[in-house]
């Protein structure tokens, strides 16, 4: 369920891609599966590392601040899930309806942009947090001595920040989509029109912007981190143990993006420039369509995964800093 919503639209008859279809009935049934064991297990594992990190504020640090700020933003995304299983719920029915008619958006507006906005707190909000870690991991190994940076005050201002950022990402990508959407279909852009492809490239650049640039400065923190780990002096048995707790966050931070956010941008950009033909081949057509409703699961799933972070870096959340600092060292 995208903003530019193509798969609802025919194509036109002169169109190079009329002829090239896939079938996605599966999905409604797939997304009600898939978004309720996300449901399941984001509400358990969120509000249990919620829970343990709120009950820990005496010793709160960095880390700890942004872990809380992401476990809030996986909450907003789980507790819209509802919402999102029974609007394919309503779909599935009417395709297995005699008519197989649902003409439209038939829950309003307000029911769409609420949707989408919690959706897109808990994507980008998800990966700009887990950003905010690397960042913290990168200066509590690379730049040890400035213990500044890593200040409860400094995290929280940051963190701050951040969810302005998400907020306005969030609210802003679905009104720019409102202004243009026709009134038997709030939720859907039509890619023949000219305004509307206008809005759907904007869009597209904004959350392609959102999920680049951070993947860069995680990927240069990590890398710096790992070369100073693999330093002589951090393999000695008193720093082992920092050393494996910081691993096992990097590598597990990786693979969260590897794994939920880099598949589904990728599809998306194939998805969205192959049905508004600027790219107008047949088979990468077929293919990100098929794994459409596969891939968004996945970036939905990371909310499920982002608690683990939590407890793979216990020991860096709960490490008490310099007094007033609340930083923790590596």
């Amino acid at each position: 369920m995208e903003h530019w919503n193509m798969t609802d639209l025919t194509a036109k008859p002169i169109s190079p891609l009329s002829n090239c279809t896939v079938d996605t009935s599966y999905r409604f049934t797939f997304y009600q599966v898939s978004y309720s064991v996300i449901f399941l297990l984001g509400l358990v594992t969120n509000s249990l590392a919620l829970r343990r990190l709120c009950l820990s504020s005496c010793t709160m640090n960095s880390t700890a601040i942004y872990m809380v700020s992401l476990s809030t933003a996986d909450l907003f995304f789980v507790i819209s899930l509802p919402l999102r299983i029974y609007y394919y719920h309503q779909k599935a029915r009417a395709l297995s309806s005699k008519t197989g008619d649902w003409s439209g958006w038939t829950h309003g507006v307000a029911f769409c942009q609420i949707t989408f906005i919690l959706k897109y707190i808990s994507l980008y909000g998800g990966i700009f947090f887990l950003v905010c870690i690397a960042v913290d991991r990168y200066f509590a190994v690379v730049h040890p001595l400035a213990s500044t940076l890593r200040r409860r005050r400094v995290a929280r201002v940051v963190s701050g920040g951040i969810w302005c950022l998400v907020l306005g990402l969030s609210v802003g990508l679905p009104l720019l989509q409102s202004l243009a959407t026709r009134q038997n279909q709030p939720c859907l852009l039509d890619p023949s029109l000219q305004h509307h492809r206008t809005i759907i490239l904007v869009a597209l650049g904004v959350v392609l912007g959102s999920f680049l640039l951070p993947t860069l400065i995680l990927l240069y923190s990590y890398c710096r981190v790992l070369r100073v780990l693999n330093q002589p002096r951090h393999r000695c048995r008193s720093h082992r143990r920092g050393r494996q707790h910081t691993l096992r966050v990097i590598y597990w931070v990786l693979g969260v993006f590897l794994l939920c956010f880099l598949p589904y941008h990728i599809n998306l950009l194939g998805y969205t420039l192959t049905h508004m033909e600027l790219l107008p081949h047949c088979g990468l057509a077929k293919v990100t369509k098929a794994v459409h409703p596969v891939v968004l699961s996945l970036a939905s799933f990371n909310c499920c995964l982002n608690p683990i972070i939590y407890y793979f870096s216990s020991s860096l959340v709960h490490r008490k800093g310099p007094a007033g600092g609340g930083s923790g060292s590596h």
